[in-house]
């Protein structure tokens, strides 16, 4: 999980030099840039358990679809749980943080955060 926390940390780097006023962030690039990120270390995280499960570079997913399946296929024993974790992440640092920069509350930013690290946590066990 080295490379997905390593990721994480990056994103926490950026928050940390963005400036907050009123408990929100005033640029909101940074932030997106951060939720770019975060998302980035959940897909490494899923990356990293598929490799200790022997699957090679070349068989690791390529779309948020692929993703999906190899949740399923390997990671089941979660009992969907994992499934929904994912599409929460995806929806939150993906779509609404990353691509639409919809979040930019610094609570909301940081407890995403937390969920991030809680979900990457999860490939530790």
């Amino acid at each position: 999980m080295k490379e997905s926390l390593r990721y994480l940390q990056n994103a926490k780097e950026i928050l940390a030099k963005t400036p907050v006023e009123d408990n929100e962030y005033t640029d909101i690039k940074p932030v997106r840039e951060a939720f770019g990120t975060a998302y980035l270390a959940v897909l490494e995280a899923i990356n990293e358990a598929l490799l200790k499960k022997g699957l090679n570079k070349k068989e690791l997913p390529k779309s948020v679809d692929e993703y999906r399946k190899v949740l399923r296929r390997y990671f089941a024993i979660h009992n969907g749980k994992l499934m929904r974790s994912f599409e929460s992440l995806y929806d939150t640092l993906h779509i609404a943080g990353y691509y639409r920069g919809l979040i930019y509350n610094a609570t909301l930013v940081k407890d995403a955060i937390k969920v991030t690290k809680d979900f990457i946590d999860k490939f530790r066990e």
